[in-house]
């Protein structure tokens, strides 16, 4: 039994560690992946636990331990633990979607992560340390699945990381290739690029996970011409100087933020949602 883990706050970590126990009870062979399989009992505040993995301390008798994103270690677990016979009915089947693979979602629908990690360090969210920095794909690479979602079927490709404005920032907007022309990996030009490949297919893009950089003001007239779905929900966070990260600058953000609200659907979530006070403007309906 394979149980997928999270570790972003205590009441997942504690859901995630109930769940492990009641496999182990139901079956005692169990593989555990996800975030909390790469967090030690020290950074989880647990005492006395030092560098060991948490799952492991609670947990002794599980067969492997893996961090988020660790298909090839999770199967390779299942080999060592349950050996793969040979089954030629089974071993023909292509993947569902070509080179983008198996998908869990409903046939019409696919998720494209476009990066991982993020390279903010806000007081009030625990990613960057389960996720690290922020990595982009290969532009190439992103366009080649979405084509193949696309080819499959997909009507609705909904891109997500943990922080799509600033993809490409980590490799300066580095210019990559795809049908042998050359792009550059930033957002304007994937967002150019995934909506001339989902209109042959009459499929459309959604945007999740986009905060209001300055450079999304250039995704804008591409919602106007509906290369892309006219939604963004756009995750903003308040809190006294003193709680704040150096990067969240109230004022830009909220003048940005007015700004985005002619396009958005929808505007909510706040980081310390006790600090109202201070920003007044976020409860302004839309």
């Amino acid at each position: 039994m394979i149980v997928n883990t999270c570790g972003f706050i205590d009441d997942a970590v504690k859901e995630s560690l109930d769940t492990i126990g009641e496999a182990l009870a139901a079956n005692g062979k169990v593989i555990v992946t996800g975030c909390l399989g790469a967090k030690t009992a020290q950074a989880l505040g647990e005492e006395g636990g030092g560098e060991a993995n948490l799952v492991r301390q609670i947990h002794p008798s599980v067969l492997a331990v893996t961090g988020p994103h660790a298909t090839q270690e999770v199967m390779d677990a299942v080999h060592t633990h349950l050996p793969k016979p040979h089954d030629p009915f089974i071993d023909l089947v292509p993947g569902g979607f070509g080179e983008a693979g198996l998908k869990l979602t409903p046939k019409h629908y696919a998720y494209l992560k476009i990066s991982e990690g993020c390279n903010h360090r806000c007081t009030f969210c625990i990613i960057p340390s389960m996720r690290g920095d922020l990595v982009s794909r290969p532009i190439g690479d992103v366009l080649k699945e979405a084509r193949a979602l696309f080819e499959g079927g997909v009507k609705e490709l909904l891109v997500i990381s943990q922080d799509t404005s600033a993809y490409g920032v980590d490799v300066k907007y580095r210019t990559g290739f795809w049908d042998g022309r050359p792009v550059k990996t930033r957002m304007l030009e994937l967002v150019q690029a995934l909506g001339a490949l989902a209109e042959p297919y009459g499929a459309w893009v959604r945007l999740h996970y986009v905060y209001p950089y300055p450079s999304v003001d250039e995704i804008i007239p591409l919602m106007a011409q509906g290369l892309v779905l006219p939604y963004l929900d756009v995750p903003l966070q308040h809190s006294p100087p003193g709680r704040a990260a150096p990067h969240e600058v109230a004022g830009q953000r909220r003048a940005q933020s007015r700004a985005h609200r002619q396009v958005a659907r929808d505007l909510s979530g706040t980081g310390h949602p006790f600090d109202l006070d201070l920003a007044p403007d976020l409860r302004t309906p839309i």
